[in-house]
Protein backbone atom coordinates (compact mmCIF):
# COMPACT_ATOMS: atom_id res chain seq x y z
CA UNK A 1 0.00 0.00 0.00
CA UNK A 2 2.81 2.37 0.86
CA UNK A 3 4.45 1.66 -2.51
CA UNK A 4 1.20 2.45 -4.33
CA UNK A 5 0.86 5.77 -2.52
CA UNK A 6 4.51 6.64 -3.29
CA UNK A 7 4.00 5.80 -6.97
CA UNK A 8 0.85 7.93 -7.13
CA UNK A 9 2.68 10.82 -5.46
CA UNK A 10 5.45 10.70 -8.03
CA UNK A 11 2.97 10.54 -10.91
CA UNK A 12 1.01 13.54 -9.62
CA UNK A 13 4.04 15.71 -8.88
CA UNK A 14 3.74 19.01 -10.75
CA UNK A 15 0.07 18.48 -11.62
CA UNK A 16 -1.52 20.53 -8.87
CA UNK A 17 -5.24 20.40 -9.82
CA UNK A 18 -5.17 16.63 -10.29
CA UNK A 19 -3.05 16.17 -7.18
CA UNK A 20 -5.47 18.27 -5.13
CA UNK A 21 -8.40 16.11 -6.23
CA UNK A 22 -6.40 12.95 -5.50
CA UNK A 23 -5.42 13.99 -1.97
CA UNK A 24 -8.95 15.17 -1.23
CA UNK A 25 -10.28 11.79 -2.35
CA UNK A 26 -7.71 10.10 -0.10
CA UNK A 27 -8.81 12.25 2.84
CA UNK A 28 -12.45 11.30 2.22
CA UNK A 29 -11.46 7.64 2.06
CA UNK A 30 -9.60 7.90 5.37
CA UNK A 31 -12.62 9.53 6.99
CA UNK A 32 -14.95 6.81 5.72
CA UNK A 33 -12.65 4.07 7.04
CA UNK A 34 -12.34 5.83 10.40
CA UNK A 35 -16.13 6.13 10.69
CA UNK A 36 -16.51 2.44 9.85
CA UNK A 37 -13.81 1.23 12.27
CA UNK A 38 -15.28 2.63 15.47
CA UNK A 39 -16.29 5.62 17.60
CA UNK A 40 -14.54 8.87 16.81
CA UNK A 41 -14.96 12.32 15.32
CA UNK A 42 -15.81 10.96 11.87
CA UNK A 43 -18.57 8.71 13.18
CA UNK A 44 -19.94 11.61 15.26
CA UNK A 45 -20.23 13.67 12.07
CA UNK A 46 -22.14 10.84 10.38
CA UNK A 47 -24.53 10.60 13.33
CA UNK A 48 -25.16 14.36 13.36
CA UNK A 49 -25.78 14.42 9.61
CA UNK A 50 -28.30 11.59 9.84
CA UNK A 51 -29.98 13.26 12.81
CA UNK A 52 -30.39 16.50 10.85
CA UNK A 53 -31.92 14.63 7.92
CA UNK A 54 -34.21 12.72 10.29
CA UNK A 55 -35.34 15.91 12.04
CA UNK A 56 -36.23 17.52 8.69
CA UNK A 57 -38.19 14.44 7.57
CA UNK A 58 -40.05 14.32 10.89
CA UNK A 59 -40.93 18.02 10.66
CA UNK A 60 -42.19 17.51 7.10
CA UNK A 61 -44.26 14.51 8.18
CA UNK A 62 -45.87 16.50 10.99
CA UNK A 63 -46.45 19.75 9.09
CA UNK A 64 -47.05 18.45 5.57
CA UNK A 65 -48.58 15.01 6.05
CA UNK A 66 -50.25 14.96 9.46
CA UNK A 67 -51.40 18.61 9.55
CA UNK A 68 -51.94 18.72 5.77
CA UNK A 69 -50.23 22.08 5.27
CA UNK A 70 -49.69 22.64 1.52
CA UNK A 71 -46.88 25.15 2.25
CA UNK A 72 -45.06 23.16 4.94
CA UNK A 73 -41.61 24.40 3.92
CA UNK A 74 -40.63 26.37 6.97
CA UNK A 75 -40.82 23.54 9.51
CA UNK A 76 -38.35 21.07 7.88
CA UNK A 77 -36.04 23.92 6.88
CA UNK A 78 -35.76 25.18 10.46
CA UNK A 79 -35.46 21.65 11.91
CA UNK A 80 -32.64 20.83 9.50
CA UNK A 81 -30.43 23.73 10.46
CA UNK A 82 -31.03 23.44 14.22
CA UNK A 83 -29.38 20.05 14.65
CA UNK A 84 -26.15 21.69 15.74
CA UNK A 85 -22.88 20.41 17.21
CA UNK A 86 -24.17 20.73 20.79
CA UNK A 87 -27.59 20.80 22.44
CA UNK A 88 -26.81 24.19 23.97
CA UNK A 89 -26.00 25.71 20.57
CA UNK A 90 -29.23 24.23 19.16
CA UNK A 91 -31.30 25.91 21.89
CA UNK A 92 -29.44 29.21 21.60
CA UNK A 93 -29.65 29.31 17.82
CA UNK A 94 -33.31 28.29 17.92
CA UNK A 95 -34.09 31.44 19.89
CA UNK A 96 -31.99 33.63 17.60
CA UNK A 97 -33.44 32.08 14.47
CA UNK A 98 -37.01 32.31 15.69
CA UNK A 99 -36.55 36.00 16.45
CA UNK A 100 -35.05 36.57 12.98
CA UNK A 101 -37.89 34.70 11.28
CA UNK A 102 -40.51 36.69 13.17
CA UNK A 103 -38.78 39.94 12.20
CA UNK A 104 -38.60 38.89 8.55
CA UNK A 105 -42.25 37.85 8.40
CA UNK A 106 -43.53 41.01 10.11
CA UNK A 107 -41.40 43.44 8.06
CA UNK A 108 -42.25 41.64 4.80
CA UNK A 109 -45.95 41.86 5.64
CA UNK A 110 -45.63 45.56 6.43
CA UNK A 111 -43.78 46.18 3.16
CA UNK A 112 -46.51 44.32 1.24
CA UNK A 113 -49.21 46.39 2.93
CA UNK A 114 -47.41 49.62 2.02
CA UNK A 115 -46.59 48.83 -1.62
CA UNK A 116 -49.37 46.35 -2.48
CA UNK A 117 -46.86 44.69 -4.83
CA UNK A 118 -44.56 41.72 -4.25
CA UNK A 119 -41.61 43.17 -6.18
CA UNK A 120 -41.95 46.55 -4.51
CA UNK A 121 -42.23 44.89 -1.11
CA UNK A 122 -39.03 42.90 -1.70
CA UNK A 123 -37.22 46.08 -2.82
CA UNK A 124 -38.42 47.87 0.29
CA UNK A 125 -37.78 45.25 2.97
CA UNK A 126 -34.66 43.36 1.82
CA UNK A 127 -32.16 46.24 2.34
CA UNK A 128 -33.52 46.78 5.85
CA UNK A 129 -33.44 43.06 6.68
CA UNK A 130 -29.91 42.60 5.35
CA UNK A 131 -28.75 45.43 7.61
CA UNK A 132 -30.55 43.75 10.51
CA UNK A 133 -28.77 40.50 9.66
CA UNK A 134 -25.57 42.03 11.06
CA UNK A 135 -27.19 42.79 14.43
CA UNK A 136 -25.31 40.90 17.14
CA UNK A 137 -28.55 39.92 18.90
CA UNK A 138 -29.32 37.58 16.02
CA UNK A 139 -25.90 35.91 16.22
CA UNK A 140 -25.29 34.05 12.97
CA UNK A 141 -29.00 33.63 12.33
CA UNK A 142 -29.70 37.15 11.07
CA UNK A 143 -29.75 36.06 7.43
CA UNK A 144 -32.95 34.11 8.13
CA UNK A 145 -34.84 37.38 8.47
CA UNK A 146 -34.17 38.18 4.81
CA UNK A 147 -34.75 34.64 3.54
CA UNK A 148 -38.04 34.45 5.44
CA UNK A 149 -39.18 37.64 3.75
CA UNK A 150 -38.33 36.12 0.37
CA UNK A 151 -40.34 32.98 1.18
CA UNK A 152 -43.32 34.98 2.44
CA UNK A 153 -43.45 37.35 -0.54
CA UNK A 154 -42.36 34.98 -3.32
CA UNK A 155 -45.07 32.44 -2.48
CA UNK A 156 -47.59 34.67 -4.25
CA UNK A 157 -50.19 34.29 -1.53
CA UNK A 158 -51.89 37.21 0.14
CA UNK A 159 -50.00 38.53 3.11
CA UNK A 160 -52.13 38.81 6.23
CA UNK A 161 -51.88 38.51 9.97
CA UNK A 162 -53.11 34.93 9.73
CA UNK A 163 -50.49 34.07 7.09
CA UNK A 164 -47.72 35.61 9.17
CA UNK A 165 -48.86 33.69 12.22
CA UNK A 166 -48.97 30.54 10.13
CA UNK A 167 -45.33 30.97 9.02
CA UNK A 168 -44.19 31.73 12.55
CA UNK A 169 -46.03 28.66 13.82
CA UNK A 170 -44.26 26.49 11.26
CA UNK A 171 -40.91 27.90 12.34
CA UNK A 172 -41.74 27.18 15.98
CA UNK A 173 -42.72 23.61 15.09
CA UNK A 174 -39.50 23.03 13.16
CA UNK A 175 -37.41 24.53 15.95
CA UNK A 176 -39.05 22.32 18.57
CA UNK A 177 -38.49 19.18 16.50
CA UNK A 178 -34.89 20.04 15.66
CA UNK A 179 -33.94 20.80 19.25
CA UNK A 180 -35.78 17.73 20.58
CA UNK A 181 -34.08 15.38 18.12
CA UNK A 182 -30.66 16.81 18.93
CA UNK A 183 -31.26 16.65 22.68
CA UNK A 184 -32.84 13.20 23.01
CA UNK A 185 -31.45 11.16 20.11
CA UNK A 186 -27.77 10.45 20.82
CA UNK A 187 -27.02 13.99 22.09
CA UNK A 188 -23.64 15.17 20.81
CA UNK A 189 -21.00 14.97 23.55
CA UNK A 190 -17.52 16.08 22.51
CA UNK A 191 -15.44 14.76 25.40
CA UNK A 192 -13.76 12.27 23.09
CA UNK A 193 -12.45 15.03 20.80
CA UNK A 194 -10.21 16.51 23.50
CA UNK A 195 -8.47 13.21 24.19
CA UNK A 196 -8.09 12.42 20.48
CA UNK A 197 -6.61 15.85 19.71
CA UNK A 198 -4.19 15.59 22.63
CA UNK A 199 -3.10 12.13 21.49
CA UNK A 200 -2.72 13.33 17.90
CA UNK A 201 -0.63 16.30 19.05
CA UNK A 202 1.64 13.99 21.04
CA UNK A 203 2.01 11.52 18.17
CA UNK A 204 2.69 14.21 15.56
CA UNK A 205 5.28 15.79 17.84
CA UNK A 206 6.99 12.42 18.17
CA UNK A 207 6.85 11.88 14.40
CA UNK A 208 8.51 15.25 13.77
CA UNK A 209 11.26 14.60 16.34
CA UNK A 210 11.95 11.22 14.74
CA UNK A 211 12.13 12.86 11.30
CA UNK A 212 14.61 15.46 12.58
CA UNK A 213 16.65 12.78 14.36
CA UNK A 214 16.87 10.68 11.19
CA UNK A 215 18.00 13.68 9.15
CA UNK A 216 20.68 14.65 11.67
CA UNK A 217 21.93 11.08 12.09
CA UNK A 218 22.24 10.45 8.36
CA UNK A 219 23.82 13.85 7.76
CA UNK A 220 21.65 14.44 4.69
CA UNK A 221 19.90 17.63 5.67
CA UNK A 222 20.06 21.13 4.25
CA UNK A 223 18.05 24.34 4.10
CA UNK A 224 15.22 22.57 2.29
CA UNK A 225 15.03 19.85 4.93
CA UNK A 226 15.06 22.42 7.73
CA UNK A 227 12.29 24.36 5.98
CA UNK A 228 10.24 21.17 5.84
CA UNK A 229 10.75 20.62 9.57
CA UNK A 230 9.65 24.19 10.27
CA UNK A 231 6.54 23.62 8.14
CA UNK A 232 5.73 20.47 10.12
CA UNK A 233 6.17 22.44 13.35
CA UNK A 234 3.67 25.00 12.04
CA UNK A 235 1.19 22.16 11.52
CA UNK A 236 1.64 21.29 15.19
CA UNK A 237 0.48 24.83 15.95
CA UNK A 238 -2.68 24.25 13.92
CA UNK A 239 -3.26 20.96 15.75
CA UNK A 240 -2.94 22.90 19.02
CA UNK A 241 -5.63 25.32 17.80
CA UNK A 242 -7.85 22.30 17.07
CA UNK A 243 -7.25 21.09 20.62
CA UNK A 244 -8.35 24.43 22.08
CA UNK A 245 -11.46 24.34 19.88
CA UNK A 246 -12.24 20.78 21.01
CA UNK A 247 -11.86 21.83 24.64
CA UNK A 248 -14.37 24.64 24.11
CA UNK A 249 -16.82 22.26 22.40
CA UNK A 250 -16.44 19.74 25.24
CA UNK A 251 -17.47 22.34 27.82
CA UNK A 252 -20.47 23.44 25.77
CA UNK A 253 -21.59 19.91 24.94
CA UNK A 254 -22.11 19.15 28.65
CA UNK A 255 -24.59 21.98 29.02
CA UNK A 256 -28.29 21.03 28.92
CA UNK A 257 -27.53 17.30 28.60
CA UNK A 258 -28.60 14.95 31.37
CA UNK A 259 -26.60 12.13 32.91
CA UNK A 260 -28.78 9.27 31.56
CA UNK A 261 -28.53 10.60 28.00
CA UNK A 262 -24.76 10.87 28.32
CA UNK A 263 -24.58 7.26 29.45
CA UNK A 264 -26.77 6.22 26.51
CA UNK A 265 -24.27 7.88 24.17
CA UNK A 266 -21.48 5.88 25.88
CA UNK A 267 -18.91 8.65 25.57
CA UNK A 268 -15.85 8.83 27.85
CA UNK A 269 -16.83 9.98 31.32
CA UNK A 270 -13.77 12.18 31.80
CA UNK A 271 -11.28 14.16 29.78
CA UNK A 272 -7.63 14.99 30.48
CA UNK A 273 -7.32 18.11 32.66
CA UNK A 274 -6.80 21.49 31.04
CA UNK A 275 -3.24 21.51 32.38
CA UNK A 276 -2.49 18.99 29.63
CA UNK A 277 -3.38 21.61 27.01
CA UNK A 278 -0.87 24.02 28.49
CA UNK A 279 1.78 21.31 28.76
CA UNK A 280 1.50 20.38 25.09
CA UNK A 281 1.38 24.03 24.15
CA UNK A 282 4.83 24.38 25.73
CA UNK A 283 5.99 21.21 23.93
CA UNK A 284 4.82 22.66 20.62
CA UNK A 285 6.67 25.90 21.35
CA UNK A 286 9.90 24.05 22.16
CA UNK A 287 9.67 21.88 19.04
CA UNK A 288 9.10 25.02 16.96
CA UNK A 289 12.11 26.71 18.57
CA UNK A 290 14.26 23.63 17.95
CA UNK A 291 13.39 23.47 14.24
CA UNK A 292 13.94 27.23 13.93
CA UNK A 293 17.41 26.88 15.48
CA UNK A 294 18.30 24.14 13.01
CA UNK A 295 17.01 26.27 10.12
CA UNK A 296 19.26 29.13 11.23
CA UNK A 297 22.33 26.88 11.30
CA UNK A 298 21.97 26.01 7.59
CA UNK A 299 21.34 29.59 6.50
CA UNK A 300 24.43 30.67 4.58
CA UNK A 301 23.90 34.29 5.61
CA UNK A 302 23.97 33.48 9.33
CA UNK A 303 27.01 32.89 11.53
CA UNK A 304 25.84 29.96 13.74
CA UNK A 305 26.75 26.53 12.40
CA UNK A 306 25.39 23.13 13.34
CA UNK A 307 27.59 20.82 15.45
CA UNK A 308 29.27 17.96 13.63
CA UNK A 309 30.57 14.46 14.24
CA UNK A 310 29.74 12.13 17.13
CA UNK A 311 28.11 14.86 19.19
CA UNK A 312 25.49 15.42 16.48
CA UNK A 313 24.77 11.70 16.41
CA UNK A 314 24.29 11.76 20.19
CA UNK A 315 21.85 14.63 19.85
CA UNK A 316 19.93 12.77 17.14
CA UNK A 317 19.62 9.75 19.45
CA UNK A 318 18.39 12.07 22.20
CA UNK A 319 15.67 13.49 19.94
CA UNK A 320 14.65 9.98 18.90
CA UNK A 321 14.21 9.02 22.56
CA UNK A 322 12.10 12.13 23.19
CA UNK A 323 10.05 11.19 20.13
CA UNK A 324 9.52 7.74 21.64
CA UNK A 325 8.34 9.41 24.84
CA UNK A 326 5.85 11.47 22.81
CA UNK A 327 4.49 8.30 21.23
CA UNK A 328 4.23 6.70 24.67
CA UNK A 329 2.25 9.72 25.88
CA UNK A 330 -0.08 9.39 22.88
CA UNK A 331 -0.67 5.73 23.73
CA UNK A 332 -1.29 6.61 27.38
CA UNK A 333 -3.89 9.18 26.40
CA UNK A 334 -5.68 6.55 24.32
CA UNK A 335 -5.61 4.02 27.15
CA UNK A 336 -2.47 1.94 26.60
CA UNK A 337 1.01 2.10 28.13
CA UNK A 338 4.50 0.84 27.38
CA UNK A 339 4.94 -0.28 31.00
CA UNK A 340 7.11 1.07 33.82
CA UNK A 341 10.13 -1.10 32.88
CA UNK A 342 10.30 0.28 29.34
CA UNK A 343 9.91 3.84 30.65
CA UNK A 344 12.70 3.30 33.19
CA UNK A 345 15.04 1.96 30.49
CA UNK A 346 14.27 4.94 28.26
CA UNK A 347 14.93 7.41 31.06
CA UNK A 348 18.24 5.70 31.90
CA UNK A 349 19.35 5.94 28.27
CA UNK A 350 18.23 9.55 28.16
CA UNK A 351 20.28 10.42 31.24
CA UNK A 352 23.36 8.76 29.71
CA UNK A 353 23.02 10.66 26.43
CA UNK A 354 22.47 13.90 28.30
CA UNK A 355 25.63 13.34 30.34
CA UNK A 356 27.71 12.68 27.22
CA UNK A 357 26.34 15.78 25.51
CA UNK A 358 27.23 17.88 28.55
CA UNK A 359 30.75 16.47 28.34
CA UNK A 360 30.86 17.47 24.68
CA UNK A 361 29.91 21.01 25.65
CA UNK A 362 32.67 21.20 28.24
CA UNK A 363 35.26 19.93 25.79
CA UNK A 364 34.60 22.87 23.43
CA UNK A 365 35.84 20.73 20.53
CA UNK A 366 33.33 22.16 18.10
CA UNK A 367 34.45 25.75 18.20
CA UNK A 368 32.70 28.62 19.93
CA UNK A 369 29.92 29.09 17.32
CA UNK A 370 29.08 25.40 17.05
CA UNK A 371 29.26 24.91 20.82
CA UNK A 372 26.81 27.79 21.33
CA UNK A 373 24.38 26.18 18.88
CA UNK A 374 24.80 22.78 20.56
CA UNK A 375 24.09 24.34 23.95
CA UNK A 376 20.89 25.91 22.62
CA UNK A 377 19.77 22.62 21.09
CA UNK A 378 20.51 20.70 24.28
CA UNK A 379 18.54 23.24 26.33
CA UNK A 380 15.54 22.87 24.03
CA UNK A 381 15.79 19.08 24.29
CA UNK A 382 15.92 19.34 28.08
CA UNK A 383 12.82 21.52 28.06
CA UNK A 384 11.03 18.97 25.90
CA UNK A 385 12.02 16.09 28.15
CA UNK A 386 10.88 17.94 31.28
CA UNK A 387 7.45 18.57 29.74
CA UNK A 388 6.88 15.19 28.09
CA UNK A 389 8.05 12.95 30.93
CA UNK A 390 6.28 14.15 34.11
CA UNK A 391 7.54 13.41 37.55
CA UNK A 392 6.33 10.13 39.09
CA UNK A 393 2.74 10.45 40.28
CA UNK A 394 1.86 13.46 38.14
CA UNK A 395 -0.02 11.46 35.52
CA UNK A 396 -1.72 9.06 37.88
CA UNK A 397 -5.04 10.76 37.65
CA UNK A 398 -5.06 11.30 33.91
Amino acid sequence: MTAVIRTAREALRGRRPVAAVWWEACAVGRSVRAAWRGPGRERDLVVQSLKAAGAALLAWAVAGVWLGDPMALMAPWVALVLVQATVYSSVRQAGEQFAAICAGAVIASAAQAITDDHTGALALCLPVLMLMANWSRFGRQGIYAATTAVFVLASGTAVSAAAVGHRVGQAALGAAIGVAVNAFVLPPIHLRDVRENLAALARESGDLLHTVATGLREGEWDAQSAAGWSSDAARLGRRLDALYSARSWSRESLRLTSGPLRRLQRVPTAVPPEDEDQRWSRVTGNVTALTRTLAVTVDEQRTPKAPEGPVLDLYARLLALIGDACHAEADRLLGSSAGPRREAETETTMDELHRRLQEGLREQGQGAARTAVLGTLVLQAENLWAEIVPEPGESAGQ
